[in-house]
């Protein structure tokens, strides 16, 4: 199984074309390997633009997207459909990393992860994820899948910190990837990251991404635009928290969450 980059650039939201186009390739010249992209955030082409024009070999860069239930839908031949239409908006014949955006609406795990295992066969995808998922519905996809469960990607930050299911993924040997890894933007104003950043003279912004990081099979994929943000999340790999910095984060006692839609596995019961 390929090791999956721990920060990758995410582009939710990043819908003008040529913003997002230069700011994959600003990430990508700079050092990033792991792009996010998805169906829904109808920016895939602006994503292949970018990573078309970057000074980096194809083979170097990690690309991952996801079905989305209301773009295509999630059965076993719209997940085909979807998965060609992504590759042809990216410009490529393979997708790394090809995730269930939501289990909802049409989604039923049998016949939307048999099209993964097609895609995996084939060889379009390299790599499958899901995305929202619970722990049943994760233990569902594991024992569904014929193919390994490479990913798993979830709002994750010092107000969401997920243990359970960094646990799951650590117990069965897939990434969690990290969504919203700074709590969009709240993480400036919590008094223990801005504490903790003072302390070691970085930013906020990297004192989160790199708690995140110090969590074994964990990624990131902070959403940047500008340079100087992309590269100062990068800047979080050389971040080293100590034992003291780390258990004052997990002792956050707040908790938020700022993603939310219909019939998320998390609203049942």
């Amino acid at each position: 199984m390929a090791a999956l980059p721990a920060i990758g650039l995410g582009t939710w939201e990043n819908t003008d074309p040529d913003t997002c186009a230069n700011s994959v390739q600003t990430a990508l010249e700079a050092g990033y390997r792991h792009i996010d992209t998805a169906q829904h955030y109808e920016n895939e082409q602006a994503v292949g633009d970018g990573i078309a024009a970057a000074d980096v070999p194809r083979e170097e860069v990690f690309v991952a997207s996801k079905v989305h239930p209301k773009r295509f839908g999630l059965g076993y031949d719209e997940v085909i459909e979807g998965l060609n239409a992504t590759l042809d908006r990216l410009g490529l014949k393979t997708l790394d990393l090809l995730y269930v955006h939501w289990p909802v609406d049409n989604y039923e795990a049998e016949e939307t992860l048999a099209a993964f295992d097609e895609l995996f066969d084939r060889g379009q995808i390299r790599h499958i994820g899901v995305s929202n998922f619970s722990i049943d519905l994760l233990g569902e996809a594991i024992d569904t899948l014929d193919a390994p469960l490479f990913a798993h990607q979830a709002e994750t930050h010092p107000l969401l910190q997920q243990d359970e299911l960094v646990a799951h993924a650590q117990a069965h040997e897939y990434y969690h990837v990290a969504y919203s890894p700074l709590a969009r933007g709240r993480v400036f104003d919590i008094p223990e990251i801005e504490a903790i950043a003072t302390k070691h003279d970085v930013s906020p912004a990297q004192v989160s991404l790199a708690w995140l990081l110090s969590r074994d099979r964990v990624s990131v994929v902070p959403k940047a635009t500008s340079e100087a943000h992309i590269r100062d999340n990068l800047g979080a790999l050389d971040v080293d928290l100590d034992a003291a910095d780390i258990d004052r984060i997990q002792g956050i006692e707040r908790t938020e969450r700022f993603v939310e839609r219909d019939g998320a596995p998390w609203q049942e019961g």
